[in-house]
């Protein structure tokens, strides 16, 4: 896998291309490996951005690449260009691997790359992507998939997480955590989007339940029921559960979970306290229960998720680097 063509047209985003850029142009220092021959290949001079780009060769430079890379596209719901389509369709039918990140997933559906496959993207873009594309599997909870000849990503970030995952597997571990070591990031994070997702909460306050959501919020610490609810919101457990499904898009106890498990992860990310200490604050019971439904819902453990997020050093915590032997 030596060579990776980055393919850019106008309407690619930035980010993702730098991203890929950064891990496939250049080898860490001291990895005795010959590095990738990265070309950056689009129709013509190109918008990416804000920023104008100058390509190193024509579209046509992808049917020869062992990797092909497709960064995140920026409006959805503009049909990609007809030359890069074909141009992708022909690198993978000459045998090329093809990887798109965050929403240039959407490319490689429109290609028809991603049929009968399983596939991710942006958390925020994958249900517009399985309603467009509905032979695509769309798997929102992941940060990559590896589908073998075609990989796709999750948004911003994870393309990272591919890229390293592709030096992984062409180089090794070691090479990776290398590359890893040079972009100051952990060569593997574990768990998938569901870390990043915002817990929904309505933002209009016209609502039915505009005056319940926040009245339960202050009370997850209590084994909250839906029979407290409708007490509380003035109705019947049925007719509760019709208002929440509009107003939330879910039921009342999956709401509660969800927002149990939100503020588990503010606390695991601002205070010391315990797992224990926080099963009891979140309405969780025991530590048990909140490894359970936390794990299920966002990914990791507890404990990694703290690791992870951490916001700010404890008191009295020195993070100064250490010093580098001489």
């Amino acid at each position: 896998m030596g060579s990776v063509a980055l393919a850019v047209t106008d309407g690619m985003l930035h980010f993702e291309l730098s991203v890929a850029y950064e891990v496939f142009a250049s080898a860490p220092a001291g990895v005795p490996v010959a590095w990738y021959d990265l070309a950056v290949c689009g129709p013509a001079a190109v918008r990416v951005g804000r920023f104008r780009l100058e390509p190193d060769h024509g579209l046509d430079r992808l049917t020869s690449a062992d990797t092909v890379i497709v960064p995140g596209w920026a409006d959805i719901d503009e049909d990609p260009p007809a030359e890069l389509l074909q141009a992708v369709r022909a690198a993978h039918e000459a045998g090329a691997r093809v990887a798109s990140l965050c929403t240039g997933a959407f490319v490689l559906a429109a290609a028809g790359l991603l049929d009968g496959a399983r596939a991710t993207t942006h958390w925020a873009h994958t249900g517009t992507l399985a309603a467009r594309y509905p032979r695509v599997e769309v798997d929102p909870d992941v940060l990559y998939v590896d589908n073998g000849s075609v990989l796709t990503s999750a948004g911003k970030a994870a393309a990272l997480d591919l890229c390293l995952h592709l030096v992984r597997l062409d180089h090794g571990s070691s090479v990776a955590n290398a590359a890893a070591r040079r972009l100051v990031v952990p060569p593997h994070r574990e768990g998938g989007q569901a870390q990043f997702v915002a817990a929904p909460v309505p933002d209009r306050t016209d609502h039915p339940l505009a005056a319940l959501l926040p009245w339960a919020l202050e009370r997850l610490d209590q084994p909250l029921t839906v029979n407290d609810l409708a007490r509380q919101a003035r109705m019947s457990s049925r007719h509760l559960g019709r208002r929440f499904r509009a107003a939330t898009g879910t039921t009342p106890l999956q709401w509660l979970l969800t927002q149990r498990i939100r503020r588990a992860q503010e606390l695991l990310e601002t205070t010391d306290g315990s797992v224990d200490a926080i099963a009891e604050a979140t309405g969780m019971g025991t530590a048990a229960t909140l490894r359970r439904h936390f794990n299920r819902t966002v990914g990791v453990p507890p404990d990694t998720y703290r690791r992870t997020f951490r916001s700010r050093p404890r008191p009295g915590t020195d993070h100064t680097p250490a010093p580098t032997p001489a």
